[in-house]
Order: structure tokens, then sequence, then C-alpha cells
């Protein structure tokens, strides 16, 4: 039985606002809702874009990718970093299970998906990765050409780390605009048994413009001038989809899904100044200025351990025989790991109030952990405040993002919404997995779950 699946990944997509706050005023996904079934989706840990797609996609934990985030620590150097594209994917995906069973497959925008590689039974754009529009994003090459003659130079993302939030909002409506373009016209002149698509301008409107219509965000300001942004940007793309559900058949199964929730952030905690204070970062000088930690003058020869920002911190300790200037004896990590652990679970916000920061170690959260993992994984106040890794702050809290205005950071939970007109309606289920996605959706269609997957299916009523 040949069933169609179309997949419509919100990136960053929150349960608060599409089953809460804006579900009435989002009449397409309110019926999918209504006529199918609606989760919150637990993500995965780290929370964050990359490795959530690929994890929903494999079935596989990040520890199991070796992928703990976009930015990755190089082996055991201290400064050399590599950035996650579509070849640090090496597990295989959904549509390559689909396409070795006979499936025909079209992807748009699911990162990492740059470079883009082959689709054996299919077509592919990349992913907001991709740096710009003169690269090859494409799989054949030549759709390339059939997609510019629609919309001229493809648009990739935003630059949503600016204060400029008027330019911003225009900038994110065209981007937008030519991603589904583009969607359309593939949905409706491909061949296809499963679509899939990610529009990363859900997470861009977040980051830039949570505070101004979020009324419990710490920076909330009444009737300011983008108090409606997020209501008409949501209602705007629940029109798009309304549309694309008029182009697919009848009986295709549709998933609406998000990689992560999101939700205000309430400041930075500057974890390398803390690591000094605490006497496990030494520095031969201070910095005069705002400065990575890359570019300041760190004494290895007595540092224990340091830290990298971002919405969680990777923590790293300065290990014998393993770093080039380890300082740790191996036989007393598991002793110093367990004791900042417990320094770190009792930091204290500007207020004096003890976060409710979560500490992690690969071990605790995943079955396996390959690749250039973080010793330690922390969410800092349950990911409320970001993880800032300069120095030179000259305090450890800051009000602001350290890279860029940023209004909002990621929550453990994003959405799920499945509607299987072959199903009775079932309404608001229990939380679901993300490592289930990949199962059911094999199931829906037919085609037998790998046991190298570590979710399952999850389970539905019965049909109708």
């Amino acid at each position: 039985m040949s069933r169609k699946v179309l997949v419509i990944g919100l990136d960053c997509a929150a349960p608060e606002l599409v089953f809460g706050e804006f579900r009435s005023e989002l009449p397409n996904i309110s019926r999918l809702m209504q006529s199918g079934a609606y989760a919150r989706m637990e993500s995965c840990h780290p929370p964050i874009t990359v490795p959530a797609w690929m994890v929903m996609s494999t079935s596989m934990s990040p520890g199991r990718l070796g992928l703990y985030g976009f930015r990755h620590r190089r082996g055991n150097s201290y400064k050399e970093g590599w950035i996650a594209n579509s070849l640090s994917v090496k597990e295989e995906k959904i549509w390559n299970i689909l396409s070795r069973a006979g499936k025909k497959v079209c992807l748009v925008g699911v990162p990492p998906s740059y470079p883009p590689p082959p689709i054996p039974n299919g077509e592919l754009v990349s992913c907001f990765i991709t740096p710009d529009s003169s690269r090859e994003y494409t799989y054949p090459p030549e759709l390339k050409k059939e997609i510019e003659a629609l919309v001229g130079p493809y648009q990739f993302d935003v630059e949503f780390r600016t204060d400029n939030r008027e330019t911003l909002l225009k900038d994110l409506y065209d981007m937008t605009e030519k991603h589904f373009q583009i969607i359309e016209h593939l949905i409706t002149t491909k061949k296809w048994d499963y679509f899939m698509f990610v529009e990363i301008g859900v997470d861009r409107m977040h980051h830039a413009f949570w505070k101004y219509f979020d009324k419990q965000h710490p920076k909330y300001t009444p009737g300011n001038q983008f108090e409606h942004v997020g209501l008409e940007y949501y209602k705007w793309l629940d029109e798009h989809i309304g549309r694309l559900l008029a182009l697919v058949p009848e009986d295709t199964v549709v998933l609406v899904v998000s990689d992560h929730g999101a939700k205000g952030m309430r400041g930075a905690f500057c974890v390398n100044e803390w690591l000094i204070q605490e006497g496990y970062l030494v520095l031969k000088q201070k910095p005069q200025q705002v400065t990575d930690l890359d570019k300041a003058d760190v004494d290895w020869s007595r540092t224990k351990a340091w830290a990298w920002g971002g919405y969680y911190a990777r923590v790293f300790f300065n290990i014998k025989g393993r770093e080039p200037e380890g300082v740790i004896d191996p036989a007393d990590f598991e002793r110093e790991r367990n004791e900042l652990t417990k320094k770190l679970l009792e930091i204290k916000d500007p207020d004096g109030r003890r976060m409710e920061t979560r500490v992690y170690t690969p071990e605790d959260l995943y079955p396996v952990s390959i690749g250039d993992k973080p010793d330690l994984m922390v969410y800092f106040d349950d990911l409320y405040w970001r993880s800032a890794g300069t120095l030179g702050h000259g305090s450890l809290y800051l009000a602001e993002n350290d890279t860029g205005p940023d209004d909002a950071v990621h929550a453990q939970y994003g959405i799920f919404i499945l509607y299987d007109p072959e199903l009775q309606p079932i309404g608001q289920m229990p939380d679901v997995k993300i490592l289930d996605i990949a199962p059911t959706l094999l199931q829906i269609m037919g085609v037998p779950v790998p046991p190298s997957m570590e979710g399952r299916p999850i389970k539905l009523d019965a049909h109708k």
C-alpha cells in the first residue's frame, strides 16, 4: 500500500502558542488538531536545531550521531572547532530508507542539508546553513535553475541578531514567501510519496521578537510597535499551510512538527567568568574588553576546566594525556567532575534565587556517545539563562546575549500534530518523543522499522 506523507516542519514552534494562545487564529492547523492527534513533543538533549532534526529523521540520539550542537570542539584541541553539516551525519535518514523501498522523496530546508547530499529517488533543496545562492544547493544540481527561474536568487536565512527589527521583519516575510513558492511548485510538479520541509523563519521570529509579544518576558512593554508580529506571522504561516493542504491528495497523512520549543530569555550567565572565580580557569592576564575565550591569554598549565557558551554550556576538563597541557590525573576525573557539578547546581541568579540548573554528562543522556563530546552539559535555570562563553564583562550576569540581540531561548518541548484520514480523531495525547517520529512515519508508509532505531512507533487509536 502506498500512502503519501507530508511533513511540515516549523523550526522552534512553541506548543504554548500553537496549542494555546494562538490556536483560535490558526484555522488550518486547528483543523488538523481537531481531526487528528496532537501532543507536546519532547526534544532531544540538547534541544537545538542541529542535532534535533537529524534525531527526528534517524531516530538516533545526539550521542549516536556525534552531534552536540551546531559547533563542535575538534578532538582535544583548546581552540580548534568544526561546524556540523550534511557530511557530519553518517547514519541513515528516513528518506534513505524510503528511497530504498521504492518511495519517492522531496526535501526542502531540512537541517543540516548543505552541501546537498544525493537523494537516490527524489529531490532536495538545502537548508539555512547554506552560505548563499551562488553555491550548489540542490539535488539534482539542475533543480537550482528551476528554482531561480521562479524566485530569483534563493534565500536560506535572515540576519536575525540585529537591532534593525523593521528591516528584519520585511526580510523574514520575503524569505518565507520564497520558501513556500518553491514548496508549492515542488509539491505540484514532482512525484513524491514523502515530502518534508522545515521553515526556519519561525525560529528567527522567536529569537528576534519574543520579548515584544510575550507578556511574561522580563522586557515586555505593553503597546509596543511589534506587539502583534508573532501572532500575525503565525496566522500568515497558517494561510500558507492551508494552501498546501489544498494541493495534496485528500488521503495524505500530514505531520506538523517542531524540533524544540521557545521561551523568554532571562539573561546570559558568564560561565567562564564563574569558572575563573571558582579557580578552574586561570588567565595569564585579564582581557581589557569583551573577548572570546579562544583569544584570551589562558594559562593552560594551571587550568582545570573551561566552557563554551550558547543555549547551554559545554564544559571541558583539562586531563593529562588527553589535552595538550592536561593537569587533572585521569584517576581524579570523576571526582573533579562530580565536585564541579555540585557547584554548578548551587549557582544563584542576580536576585539570590537558586537557579533550576540541570547538569548532565553525555553518559547520563545517551546509550552511546561518540565524537567530540563535552564532559558536562549545563542548562542554566532550565535553559532560561543562556551560557555566555566570552570574558571581560565584569559581571557573572548579562541582560543581553553576548553574541547579538536575542529575546528567546530554546525549550525542551516542541509540537506534534498528526492527521491521518484513516484514523478516528484523537485530540490531545500524552507527550510524545522526538525519537519516535521516524518509526511512526515508516509504519504509516508500510516500511519496516530498522532495529537500529532507538524510538518506536507512536500508538494511535483504531482505524475508521
